[in-house]
């Protein structure tokens, strides 16, 4: 194999996964033009179409699908072989790309790499939010960040934080203008606000359990919302009930904004894991990461 052709492979692999010429440009650093003709000058080299082009989307035929399934096993495992060589220096050193919801980066990884970080200088950290649980081997993340029970197969879990509850709440002044449900039944005679899943594009089912008895509900009320701050203000203004995170509602509890209802149906579950593919060996600088993340509660 000549120089030129592991160049052009990894510029299709690049244009095949993003799917688009400007981000894949992005991501390798060069221009558009220049990746057009790599491209160009690859389909011609093989002699058959590799790419699909409309004015709004790039998709690869179907000789383009075969070989980047040919292609994605073999330029990981190159990855993988540079970063263990990358091993033999005397700091770790590389930036490694993490996938993460908000409230995972804001209460753990955030202070973990402002602890770490200034230790080694040579570590960059690129933590991107992303609610719809995208694939981290297909965006070409190091890692990923996932409740216990969303993690993917195929995937080496590291626990980052203890178990975690759900928590139904609301303002004080909503619960006495409306009382307080005393099951999950009665939901359905109150206002809630709603928030729309990234993943699926449906409204989440308010998830509850009891005595070995599981209940999803399906709620109504005045508001939706896809970001679960807005849903916190809301509910502490006085337009329903929401359902989030324990550890979401901490200090609004404490203040007195907002109160739980329904504790007795909420029992703790796995909390957040960073977790990464099997196959793919650990840069030391994911495993500096690893490391200070681990939960050792």
């Amino acid at each position: 194999m000549q120089r030129d052709d592991l160049i052009d492979l990894n510029a299709f692999a690049a244009v095949a996964e993003e799917r688009n010429f400007t981000r894949a440009a992005a991501r390798l650093g060069t221009s558009q033009s220049a990746l057009s003709h790599t491209l160009r000058r690859l389909e011609t080299r093989l002699g058959v179409r590799l790419l699909t082009r409309t004015t709004r989307n790039v998709a690869p035929t179907e000789a383009g699908e075969r070989l980047l399934a040919t292609l994605r096993p073999a330029l990981d495992a190159i990855d993988g072989e540079l970063a263990s060589i990358s091993a033999l220096r005397d700091k770790p050193a590389g930036t490694v790309r993490i996938n993460t919801g908000a409230h995972a980066a804001e209460t753990i990884l955030w202070p973990a790499m402002e602890r770490i970080l200034p230790a080694y200088p040579d570590i960059k950290v690129e933590l991107v939010l992303d609610q719809g649980l995208s694939d981290i081997v297909e965006g070409r993340f190091d890692a990923g960040v996932r409740l216990g029970e969303h993690l993917g197969k195929d995937m080496i879990a590291v626990r980052i934080s203890p178990e975690m509850r759900m928590a139904v709440v609301a303002s004080p002044a909503y619960l006495a203008a409306h009382g307080a449900p005393r099951t999950p039944h009665d939901l359905t005679e109150h206002a809630c606000i709603n928030l729309r899943l990234a993943t699926r594009g449906d409204l989440y089912a308010w998830e509850f359990e009891k005595d070995g008895r599981a209940l999803r509900v399906r709620v109504d009320g005045p508001l939706i919302f896809n970001e679960t701050k807005l849903a916190l203000r809301a509910a502490e203004a006085g337009f329903g009930l929401t359902c989030t995170l324990d550890q979401q509602v901490e200090d609004s509890v404490r203040a007195g904004r907002l109160a739980r209802v329904l504790a007795d149906w909420q029992p703790p579950f796995a909390g957040y894991h960073l977790y990464y593919p099997s196959r793919r060996q650990l840069s030391p600088a994911l495993a500096v990461l690893v490391e200070a993340l681990r939960y050792r509660g």
